[in-house]
C-alpha cells in the first residue's frame, strides 16, 4: 500500500494595515518628540553653561584711565569706543526702528524666530551656500558677547543655545539695552549713543530726528557698508529700506517716509570721538608694564574700567615730545637716505625709579617701535658702568689715581688712541673727561672682567656669553643698552649708589576704586658704596664742562654724563650711534640718536654732542620751575659771591672767512688783566655752541670750518687765577662757501672731521702711518699760526692725529686738586707766538666737545 505526502502548507501574507501604520506613526513621533525634547534640553544645557562660564562678557565693557603723577588724565585705553546708555534714555521710535528692521517679531519669539530660520534656508538652498544668517536680535547679542562672526553650523547652534538662555535670563527690554549698548556701528563707534555723536555730533538719543534714527537703524547689517562717512549714497539707499519697513509696519506716515528718504547727510555734522591719546610711547610701556609685573593683558586693560596710576610728569613729557618735533635737533635727511634721522630718550627719578617720561621716536605712534627698549651699541657712554665705577669700588683706585695711557695689545685685542698720541700717565678724571680709549681698557683688565661685569649686572645691565672681553670698555658689545637701561644704570651713580627699579606703574584699582595692584619696591637695593658714587659723580661732572666731550650738556644747574658714539659698520669714519647719558640731582635721562637701519646712505654726520645738546634742552626746560640744588656733598652757587669781580665783557669782536688761507680769522678789543680769551662757536645743524679753544690774545683763526657751513661764534674773558669767567661778547656769523666757491650752508653736505675723538679705535690699523708722517707734518706744523685750529681736511701726509700737535697738559700728581689752575699750562711744545706766549690752552686740540671713545671694536 502506498502513501501519500502531504502537500506543504503555504505560510500566510502579512497585512499591512491602516492601524499598524499608525501604530508605528505614533511610535515615531514619540521618539522624535523625544529626540527633540532631549535636543532641545541639550541646547538649553549648552547655552546655560556659556552663560555661566562667561558671565563676565554681559558687563559691557568700559575703557581704563592712565593718570599721571598729579592725578590727571592723560589717556582712556579702550577696545570699543562707547558710551552706555539706559533704555528710559532711548526714545521709542528708535527702538522700534531697529526691532522693524532688524526682528520683527522680537516681542514674540523666546530667542529663535523659525519662521526667520526657515525664510533663510530656503535662500541659502537656492544660493547653495550660506547667504543669510535668520538671526533675531537676541541672537545677535549672543553673537556680539560670546561668538565670531563666521555662518558655520556648529556657531549658529552655539548662537541658538545662548539666544534661548538669554531669554530665560533676562527680559526683553534687557537684551534690547544690551544689544543697543552692544554692537558696533562703524567708523569707530561702539554702541547707539557713541554713534549719534559719531554720524550726527548728538549726545542726546531724544534730539534725533526720523532720518537719523533710520540712518542709525540700517548700520546694524554692515557698519561699514553703510556708513554715512563711508558711502552716502549706500546709506542713503539703505536708509529707505528702514522706513520702509517702518512704514508697512505702521510706525510712521507715508509722508514721513518720503520726507525723511530724501534728507542728503552732511559729513560736517559728524563728530571725531576717536580720543587721541597723549603721549603714546609711555602709554604703550604701561601696557607693557602692567602685562609683565601685574599679569594684566592688555585685552583686560581695554575692557576692565581700571584706573592706572603712573609716574609721568606731563609737563617734561610734553617738551620731550615738543623737543623731538623740532627737525633742528636732528640731522637733515639727504636725498639719498630714505629714513629721517631717529632717537629715544627716557627720563628717570632717580629717587624713586620712577620714569618720569619716555618716547620712543621722533615720528611714534601707537603699537609703534619704541626705540626707548631696543638694545644699541653705547660706545664710551658705557665706560662709567664698565671700567671707571668698577674700579673705584674694588678700592684700588680713586678719582686721582694715575692711569696707563700707552700703545699696549691685551692677548691680541689692541686698541687705540684715535689720534695716536698717548701720554704715558693721566689721572682718571682726565681719562673721564676726554674720553681716551687706552686708560679705559686698561682700567678693565686691572679690575677684571669677572668682577665688573658682575658689577654692571648689579646695574641691570645683560651681557650675552660673546661679551667677556676688554672690547666692552669701548662699548663692544654683542647686543648693547637700551636707553632706559642706561638710564637706570646711571641713576645709581645720581642717587648715591642706590638704584631704584625704573617703572611707570605706582597702582592699579579697579572700576570700583579698589586698590589690586601696587609697586612694592619702593627701597631700592644699594648697588655700589655711597663713597664711588659720589666719585663718578665728581669725575663726569669735568665731562660737561668746556673742553670735556659733553660740554653741550652744561646747563644753569649742576650736571654729570658721558657722552658715546659708535663706528658705523659700513662708512668710514662715520658714526652709527651717538649717546649722551647722565643726572641732574633730580632726574637721570639717556639720550640716543641714531638711524634704525644702517648702510652705506644713513650715517651721522653731526657731532655726538649733539645728543649731550638734546639732553640740556629737554632737561633746561623741564627742570625750569625747580630750584636749583647741589649734588649729594657738593655745594652749589647759583651766583658768584658779590665782591668777586669778573673780567671786562669782550667788545668789537669780528669774524670773517679768509678764502685765500681758507681760516676764519676772529678778532676783539683785548680787555685789562691777566685773562685768557675762550671762544665758542655753533655749526647750523648743532643745538648749541661749544667750546672751541682758548688764547691769550685777541685774535685767533678757526681752520676747521667746513666748505659748505655757516658758523656762529662768540668769546668770553676768563681769569685763571680767579676761575671766573665774563659776559659773552657779541655773536658774529660767518658763512663758509662751498668746495665751488658758492655759499652753501646745507648743513647734510657738511662733512666731519676725520678727526673724530668719538672713535678712539677706529683708525688703529692706521698707526703706522701716521708713525712715517711725524717728521714731514713737523715741519708743516711750524706754519701754523697762534691761535689756530688744526686743519680738519689735512693731506695723506698731514695727519691732524700726527704728534706734531701741542701736547696735553701735563696730568696732575695724585692729590693734586683735578681744577688746579696749573694744570692749564701748556707744555713747552705748545705752539708759541713771536712773543714766546703759548696760544693753545686747551689740552684736546680740535675740541668741539667731542671724544676719543664709544667704538665696537672687537676683540
Amino acid at each position: 500500500m502506498t502513501s501519500k505526502k502531504k502537500a506543504k502548507a503555504k505560510p500566510k501574507k502579512r497585512v499591512f494595515t491602516w492601524r499598524k501604520m499608525a501604530a508605528l506613526s505614533l511610535v515615531t513621533a514619540a521618539l522624535a518628540v523625544v529626540v527633540a525634547l532631549a535636543g532641545y534640553l541639550i541646547i538649553i544645557y549648552m547655552g546655560k553653561n556659556i552663560l555661566d562660564e562667561q558671565a563676565n562678557k554681559l558687563q559691557l565693557t568700559e575703557g581704563s584711565v592712565v593718570l599721571d603723577s598729579q592725578g590727571n588724565e592723560v589717556a582712556k585705553l579702550y577696545l570699543e569706543n562707547r558710551e552706555l546708555v539706559a533704555l528710559d534714555d532711548i526714545p521709542p521710535l528708535l527702538r522700534k526702528a531697529f526691532i522693524a528692521t532688524e526682528d520683527r517679531r522680537f516681542e514674540e519669539h523666546t530667542g529663535i524666530d523659525l519662521w526667520a530660520i526657515g525664510r533663510a534656508l530656503v535662500k541659502d538652498v537656492i544660493a547653495r551656500k550660506v547667504v543669510e544668517g535668520g538671526s533675531t536680535i537676541t541672537q545677535q547679542l549672543a553673537k556680539n558677547l560670546f561668538l565670531s562672526a563666521d555662518k558655520t553650523v556648529f556657531r549658529k547652534a552655539t548662537e541658538v543655545s545662548i539666544a534661548i538662555a538669554l531669554e530665560e535670563e533676562f527680559t526683553k527690554d534687557e537684551i534690547l539695552e544690551m544689544y543697543l549698548n552692544r554692537i558696533f556701528f562703524g567708523s569707530g563707534a561702539w554702541g547707539i549713543k557713541m554713534a549719534s555723536k559719531r554720524y550726527f555730533g548728538i549726545s542726546d538719543l531724544n534730539e534725533l530726528e526720523l532720518w537719523q534714527i533710520a540712518t542709525l537703524a540700517a548700520l546694524p547689517k554692515a557698519p561699514t557698508t553703510y556708513s554715512p562717512l563711508n558711502n552716502p549714497e549706500k546709506s542713503k539707499e539703505r536708509r529707505g529700506v528702514v522706513l520702509t519697513l517702518m512704514h508697512q509696519q505702521g510706525l510712521i506716515t507715508e509722508e514721513e517716509m518720503n520726507q525723511a528718504k530724501a534728507v542728503d547727510y552732511d559729513p560736517a555734522m559728524s563728530t571725531d570721538i576717536q580720543t587721541s591719546n597723549q603721549f603714546p610711547s609711555y602709554i604703550d610701556y604701561v601696557v607693557q608694564e602692567a602685562s609683565k609685573l601685574y599679569d594684566i593683558e592688555e585685552e583686560e586693560l581695554l575692557l576692565g574700567g581700571y584706573r592706572i596710576e603712573t609716574t609721568l610728569n606731563s609737563n617734561a613729557q610734553r617738551i620731550l615730545e615738543e623737543t623731538f618735533k623740532n627737525d633742528k635737533m636732528f640731522q637733515k635727511k639727504t636725498d639719498k637716505q630714505t629714513m629721517a634721522m631717529q632717537g629715544s630718550m627716557v627720563i628717570i627719578d632717580h629717587k624713586t625709579g620712577g620714569i618720569v617720561s619716555m618716547i620712543g621716536g621722533r615720528d611714534y605712534e601707537r603699537k609703534g617701535w619704541n626705540r626707548a627698549l631696543v638694545k644699541q651699541q653705547p660706545g664710551s657712554s658705557f665706560k662709567p658702568i664698565i671700567s671707571f665705577a668698577p674700579a673705584i669700588e674694588s678700592g684700588k683706585f680713586t678719582p686721582y689715581s694715575m692711569l696707563k695711557d700707552e700703545k699696549m695689545s691685551f692677548n691680541g685685542y689692541s686698541p687705540s688712541n684715535l689720534s695716536g698720541q698717548y701720554r704715558g700717565e693721566v689721572t682718571m678724571f682726565d681719562a673721564m673727561k676726554y674720553s681716551w680709549n687706552m686708560p679705559a681698557v686698561w682700567l678693565l683688565n686691572e679690575v677684571g672682567l669677572k668682577y665688573a661685569m658682575n658689577f654692571a649686572e648689579g646695574l641691570g645691565i645683560t651681557f650675552d656669553e660673546n661679551d667677556r672681553n676688554l672690547a666692552i670698555a669701548l662699548g663692544g658689545m654683542t647686543y648693547g643698552v637700551s636707553p632706559l637701561e642706561m638710564a637706570q644704570a646711571y641713576s645709581a651713580f645720581a642717587n648715591d649708589g642706590i638704584m631704584h627699579e625704573a617703572h611707570a606703574i605706582v597702582s592699579i584699582k579697579d572700576r570700583n576704586g579698589k586698590e589690586i595692584h601696587a609697586f612694592k619696591n619702593t627701597k631700592g637695593k644699594r648697588v655700589m658704596k655711597e663713597s664711588t658714587a659720589r666719585s663718578m659723580t665728581a669725575l663726569m661732572q669735568k665731562v660737561v664742562e668746556p673742553g670735556g666731550t659733553g660740554a653741550s650738556a652744561a646747563m644753569n644747574r649742576p650736571v654729570a654724563g658721558k657722552t658715546g658714539s659708535t663706528q658705523h659698520p659700513f662708512v668710514d669714519k662715520r658714526d652709527k650711534d651717538i649717546w649722551f647719558a647722565g643726572y641732574t640731582p633730580e632726574w637721570t635721562a639717556a639720550v640716543w640718536m641714531g638711524f634704525d637701519k644702517a648702510d652705506k646712505d644713513h650715517y651721522i654726520t653731526i657731532k655726538s654732542g649733539q645728543a649731550a645738546a638734546l639732553f640740556k634742552e629737554v632737561m633746561s626746560k623741564a627742570l625750569a620751575k625747580e630750584p636749583v640744588k647741589p649734588f649729594p656733598g657738593t655745594k652749589v652757587e647759583e651766583e658768584p659771591p658779590a665782591d668777586e669781580e669778573k673780567p671786562e665783557t669782550v667788545t668789537n669782536f669780528n669774524a670773517h672767512y679768509d678764502k685765500e688761507s681758507r681760516k676764519v680769522k676772529l678778532s676783539w678789543q683785548a680787555v685789562t688783566g691777566n685773562v685768557n680769551y675762550k671762544i665758542y662757536r655753533k655749526g647750523s645743524n648743532e643745538g648749541d655752541f661749544s667750546f672751541l679753544l682758548e688764547v691769550k690774545t685777541a685774535e685767533a683763526n678757526d681752520i676747521s670750518a667746513f666748505p659748505g657751513e655757516t658758523y656762529q661764534y662768540y668769546v668770553v674773558a676768563y681769569d685763571p687765577e680767579k676761575d671766573t669767567t665774563g659776559e659773552q661778547s657779541n655773536v658774529v656769523e660767518v658763512a663758509i662757501p662751498g668746495e665751488n666757491g658758492e655759499d652753501d650752508s646745507s648743513p647734510d653736505e657738511t662733512p666731519v672731521p676725520p678727526d673724530n675723538p668719538d672713535h678712539g679705535d677706529k683708525d688703529k690699523d692706521k698707526d703706522n702711518d701716521r708713525d712715517k708722517d711725524k717728521d714731514k707734518d713737523k715741519d708743516k706744523d711750524k706754519d701754523r699760526e697762534p691761535g689756530e685750529t688744526p686743519d680738519p681736511n689735512p693731506s695723506p701726509s698731514q695727519n691732524p692725529d700726527s704728534s706734531n700737535r701741542p701736547d696735553p697738559t701735563p696730568t696732575p700728581s695724585p692729590g693734586r686738586e683735578p681744577d688746579d689752575p696749573d694744570r692749564h699750562q701748556s707744555s713747552s711744545n705748545s705752539t708759541m707766538n713771536p712773543g714766546g706766549t703759548p696760544e693753545i690752552i686747551d689740552p684736546i686740540e680740535n675740541n668741539r666737545g667731542q671724544e676719543e671713545g664709544g667704538e665696537t671694536a672687537a676683540p
